[in-house]
């Protein structure tokens, strides 16, 4: 029986893009293991690793953590997974990331997800919140019955300061800025396949397609509708 070679993934797309939708979906479709530079940052300071006191000391001046850091960090958490396909997110988030992991293994893939940043800035800004219970509205999916009002308690709603209009388009303003010259590096070397489209259901199944070239689906769901 001839062992297909293992998948190195990696998922980029702007903040409100449904990368982690998109990630979730992949997990369970391919089995592959999902490994989040923000989720493994969180874990790190929580800890009170030595990444993790680094890294928390960078946050909290508001300043970007250098990349030895998070390649060190990242690179380390790859060790464990060398048997196994897997899916970077959030790293490699400058050129200098991108060439150490290269250094480290192989990426085979890269997979860009290319929404419209109006498409974006409409889904991040419609959200709306109930500070006292968590209730998330979305004027456009799921909206209050009273605008700007709590369905339950008639309490006002508030816009979280990351959903504000100037915060959203200042954060994908400093993306854009950090991640093109990944794309660009990836790019050059063919890795670079992206995804275009304004809704996660319609860009999803072109993903599954490319993923399906590559990998089994492991789910045991019907897999002529992947979900």
């Amino acid at each position: 029986m001839v062992v297909p070679p293992l998948l190195r993934a990696v998922i980029m797309g702007p903040p409100g893009s449904g990368k982690g939708t998109i990630s979730s979906r992949i997990i369970k479709h391919f089995g592959m293991k999902h490994l989040s530079s923000g989720d493994l940052l969180r874990d790190n300071m929580q800890k009170k690793t030595e990444v993790g006191i680094l890294a928390k000391s960078y946050i909290d001046q508001g300043r970007l953590i250098p990349d030895d850091i998070m390649t060190r960090l990242m690179l380390n958490e790859l060790k464990g997974l060398d048997r196994y396909n897997w899916l970077l997110d959030g790293f490699p988030r400058t050129v200098a990331q991108a060439e150490a992991l290269d250094k480290e293994c192989q990426i085979d893939t890269v997979i860009d997800l290319d929404v419209p940043f109006e498409t974006i800035k409409c889904r991040l800004t419609a959200r709306w919140i109930h500070p006292a219970s968590g209730r998330v509205y979305n004027l456009e999916f799921s909206p209050p019955k009273v605008q700007g009002i709590d369905d339950i308690t008639g309490e006002p709603l508030v816009q979280r300061d990351d959903d504000k209009p100037e915060t959203v388009t200042k954060r994908l303003q400093a993306y854009d800025a950090q991640t093109k010259p990944v794309l660009e590096y990836y790019r050059e070397k063919g890795l670079l396949k992206s995804f275009s489209g304004t809704e996660t259901n319609k860009i999803w199944p072109h993903i599954y397609a490319f993923l399906q070239t590559k990998l089994p689906d492991v789910s045991q769901k019907d897999a002529a509708t992947p979900r």
